[in-house]
């Protein structure tokens, strides 16, 4: 484990390099519709996640004890503005993916909408009076 702020703060910039990694191939797999390497990534990422967190929670009040001593020097600043940076591209790839699945799932149900309209028309007959009826023409009828 790494032992001082930088060496914490470098870990986490490369975990959320790697998330955001991450995030553009799961975008890709979403537009691909590979179902079965997405929830593989996705597993990845939570354990990924989950160690990002972890590691926030170790290096947040270790920061918030050295800002209280004295300023941050500039190489922990830079480190901490990287990480900010990374968080928010990582922030905007989950939005990019999140409106991808939302579109996806839109299209799944505008093509639903359009099967079942198919299978209306398929099912249209017409009655002794010639009036319009659903049903299905196979039954009663024989050759």
């Amino acid at each position: 484990m790494a032992t001082s702020i930088s060496e914490q703060l470098n870990l986490q910039i490369d975990q959320l390099t790697s998330l955001k990694t991450m995030l553009e191939k799961e975008l890709h797999l979403i537009s691909s519709r590979d179902a079965e390497s997405l929830m593989t990534l996705l597993k990845d990422k939570e354990q990924l996640l989950t160690d990002i967190q972890f590691l926030d929670e170790t290096v947040n009040p270790k920061l918030k004890a050295l800002q209280n001593e004295a300023p941050l020097s500039s190489e922990v600043s830079d480190l901490v503005e990287r990480a900010k940076t990374l968080l928010s591209e990582c922030q905007y790839c989950t939005e990019v993916n999140q409106v991808a699945v939302e579109q996806g799932q839109l299209r799944l149900a505008h093509l639903r909408n359009l099967m079942m309209e198919v299978r209306a028309k398929e099912s249209l007959t017409y009655d002794k009076a010639g009036k319009k009826k659903g049903g299905f023409s196979g039954k009663g009828v024989s050759a």
